[in-house]
């Protein structure tokens, strides 16, 4: 089953729709009823609450104004080699010393 922060594709008569991330699934007050609040990852982002039983959850085919709409959860890939080490950051260059401080001031004066 699809838990919070999952990813999963949407298909909207077996065609892929857009993907979104479940934020939250509570419970409703019938019995394996849930509200899953989705993140739609689109332009703009939207957040939409659908209420579905828990086999919709899990992937089965189910309707919403006579369409027919399926929730796949998406593998994240595995990354097969690792990222290399960030570089270290280069020495940082302090004052020669040879500087002076002229204070603005006494300039003004």
């Amino acid at each position: 089953m699809a838990v919070e922060n999952d990813l999963v594709l949407i298909h909207h008569e077996d065609q892929p729709l857009v993907f979104a991330r479940i934020e939250e699934i509570l419970p409703d007050a019938k019995p394996d009823w849930y509200h899953v609040k989705l993140l739609m990852l689109q332009v703009p982002p939207q957040v939409v609450t659908w209420i579905l039983r828990d086999v919709y959850i899990n992937g089965e085919e189910f309707t919403m104004n006579s369409q027919r709409m399926r929730l796949e959860k998406v593998a994240v890939p595995i990354q097969e080699t690792p990222l290399p080490a960030p570089e270290a950051p280069p020495p940082s260059r302090k004052p020669s010393g040879g500087g002076q401080v002229i204070s603005l001031k006494k300039m003004k004066k």
